[in-house]
């Protein structure tokens, strides 16, 4: 393994117009991250021309961090949210705006991990791109929980495993079983098995949740509600060791599952080639950076969904649940599509199933545990219309995946599914959102007054 010495002379090297070595690739988390495929080569020719060397590491430094990407056009999206937000030009426009920005900057924060995991080794760096891959959706929970917006916590956060399950692998499927509709094409299901056993795990626990909470709800009073929201509180604690269990197994027991095929990886010519093109400084600098401004941006969607919701005359259950979650992870629901087009479905099935299982098995017990700590009235109840998509959804992607092999047809079962989902929000959300207002003022309890 070079030493960061050395791999920073090889950068240097290259801002010199030298020819850099390449470093010998190195694969972390799903094995092929997305904003490798989202990358866009730089041309440096013109920088070589700056003859002050700080100068040129400078704007060589900000060229890969802002066009280096394809998702560069969105980054306006960034500084106008916040003008809008400074200048009062329209709550809608100020959700509208930074869900935008949310793009761009989601697709660096993996970027920027990326980068940190060729100086900090492949466990450091599995552990940071598992932690940055939804970086977002951690911050909007973190967010809406700082708010009192349980709900909305919920539905965006059920969102985005729909969206991944349904919206992103069934248009994989669908788009990269037409570009390859000549055979019926395997895959290796070892991975997908490690992800769909532990969304099970996290369906039992939602279901478990919400038949507590309802029979407490008819019989059994305050100590019913208590009881089911130990319940949440175990299982939560549950979920966050077997999703540890999964990293541990994931980055170091069985590390092998996880990486592409080397004709996979190593066969893509419209890909970036996998070698550090920031120092470790930089990218650390640039990641807390970005990630500052995913906060603000975050706050600004929770701040003002409400505002955006009378304005465009949909709910806010439905806005939540569709339309958050497609917007702010685009960079990784596109990169999907293009390596099932690709015929590169194992990377794909990292992308998706990865990603909901995070969400699911880590967010969402994260964000109890987080509330338990602030005294806050949170469970794994999310509600009949929302743990019934859940569970379906997972079973559905589960019989979907189970014989190993994949067409356009399956694809197109699942988005006929997220449809079917969707347009149940979108004709139920009102009554959800009402659901909700007539219940917000019960959320928040003092600590001590439910057994933990």
């Amino acid at each position: 393994m070079a030493s960061v010495e050395e791999a920073t002379r090889r950068l240097e090297d290259g801002a010199r117009g030298k020819e850099a070595p390449v470093l010998p690739p190195r694969r972390t988390g799903h094995g092929m991250s997305s904003s490798s495929l989202l990358r866009r080569r730089s041309d440096r020719s013109v920088l070589s021309k700056v003859r002050s060397e700080p100068l040129r590491r400078l704007l060589a430094n900000l060229q890969e961090v802002f066009l280096g990407t394809k998702l560069s056009p969105l980054f306006p999206a960034v500084p106008l949210a916040i003008a809008a937000q400074c200048f009062d030009f329209g709550r809608a426009w100020v959700f509208a705006l930074s869900m935008v920005g949310l793009a761009p900057l989601a697709e660096r924060l993996s970027f920027l991990s990326e980068q940190i995991s060729y100086y900090a080794g492949p466990t450091v760096g599995g552990l940071l791109n598992a932690t940055c891959g939804n970086a977002p959706e951690l911050i909007i929970a973190l967010l809406a929980l700082q708010n009192d917006k349980m709900e909305v916590l919920k539905w965006s956060l059920v969102g985005s495993i729909l969206s991944n399950l349904l919206l992103v692998l069934g248009s994989s499927l669908f788009c990269g079983g037409i570009a390859n509709y000549t055979k019926e094409r395997p895959f290796d299901r070892k991975q997908s098995d490690v992800n769909l056993s532990l969304l099970l795990l996290g369906a039992l626990c939602y279901i478990f949740a919400l038949v507590l909470r309802q029979s407490a709800s008819v019989g059994e009073g305050d100590a019913g509600e208590g009881a089911a929201l130990s319940l949440s509180r175990s299982c939560s604690t549950v979920m966050l060791v077997a999703y540890f269990g999964c990293l541990f197994f994931q980055l170091k027991t069985h590390r092998q599952l996880f990486e592409p095929p080397e004709d996979e990886a190593d066969s893509d010519d419209d890909t970036v080639s996998d070698t550090p093109v920031i120092g470790f400084a930089s990218a650390f600098a640039w990641l807390v950076g970005m990630t500052a401004a995913v906060a603000v941006l975050s706050d600004s969607v929770v701040t003002t969904i409400e505002a955006a919701s009378e304005s465009w005359g949909m709910s806010v259950s439905f806005i939540s649940v569709i339309l958050l979650p497609v917007v702010g992870n685009a960079a990784e629901h596109a990169a999907a599509i293009i390596f099932a087009f690709k015929n590169k479905i194992d990377i794909t099935l990292g992308i998706t199933l990865g990603s909901s299982t995070q969400i699911s098995m880590f967010v969402v017990p994260l964000s109890v545990i987080a509330a338990w700590i602030k005294g806050i009235h949170m469970d794994l109840d999310f509600e009949l219309l929302e743990t019934g998509s859940l569970v379906m959804s997972i079973l559905i992607t589960a019989f979907t995946l189970q014989d190993g092999t994949w067409h356009y047809m399956k694809g197109f079962v699942l988005l006929l599914c997220y449809v079917v989902i969707g347009a149940s929000f979108f004709i139920l959300g009102p009554s959800l959102d009402q659901a909700n207002a007539t219940n917000s003022g019960v959320k928040t309890i003092p600590t001590n007054s439910v057994k933990a």
